[in-house]
């Protein structure tokens, strides 16, 4: 049995281990420019990038300024001179190349598709990364489409964003489908606007005043929500 026939999963955070994979990532851009791997650089870069993503889901900024500003504003926070464009561009093909999955999700994902679940990842994050990420994850396969904000022409919350996944997966009714991430600005409330249950990953034990209909700790948990 289950209670929902569509899946929106969340891409980093909910299946993919995001943390692991950008400090990878960013590690391996560092020593490309010479920038010591410290935790304090990296924790600066963390902040400036956070801070850049919370804008863009609020639509203050557009993902290209995001793209394209990130490096530069963290090379001028650590006093270095350099080509902050070429430095994300680099920094991208890096994190193309990671695809770590968090504890339990590609189960997680097999538990769903036994039951007869569409999966689709809906992601705001880059179009060139996640594909590659998704196509070369233990995950392929299983997944029957994905979605991103830069396609879509809209980011989470918008509901332009869910207008744009609803339109590309005929339409269903809204009580079937499950949001399920860990973003609660992007995920959850995109959600809750658009009318979709929500499943909140919580994994940092987190609160919140939006209704949403399940929370959980793990990923393995979800199955239990989808199943009712």
């Amino acid at each position: 049995m289950r209670k929902y026939d569509i899946i929106l999963l969340d891409a980093d955070d909910t299946l993919f281990d995001f943390v692991q994979s950008e400090e990878n990532a960013i590690r391996e851009t560092f020593d490309l420019y010479g920038i010591p791997n410290t935790t304090e650089n990296l924790r600066r870069y963390q902040e400036i990038n956070e801070d850049l993503w919370r804008k863009f889901e609020r639509a203050e900024i557009t993902k290209s300024y995001l793209l394209d500003n990130r490096f530069s504003l963290f090379f001028s926070a650590i006093g270095k001179t350099g080509d902050g464009v070429k430095a994300n561009s680099d920094y991208l093909d890096h994190l193309a190349c990671q695809h770590i999955l968090l504890p339990g999700a590609l189960a997680l994902c097999e538990k769903l598709k036994a039951l007869g679940c569409k999966l689709y990842l809906a992601t705001n994050g880059v179009t060139r990364v996640q594909k590659k990420r998704l196509a070369e994850s233990e995950l392929n396969g299983l997944i029957d489409g994905i979605f991103v904000s830069e396609e879509a022409g809209a980011q989470k919350p918008q509901k332009e964003y869910f207008d744009y996944v609803f339109a590309h997966i005929g339409n269903p009714d809204r009580s079937r489908v499950l949001m399920v991430g860990d973003s609660l600005s992007s995920d959850i409330k995109g959600a809750v606007d658009y009318g979709l249950d929500s499943c909140w990953l919580n994994r940092k034990g987190a609160s919140t005043d939006l209704p949403i209909i399940a929370e959980v700790h793990s990923v393995p948990e979800i199955l239990r929500v989808v199943e009712g």
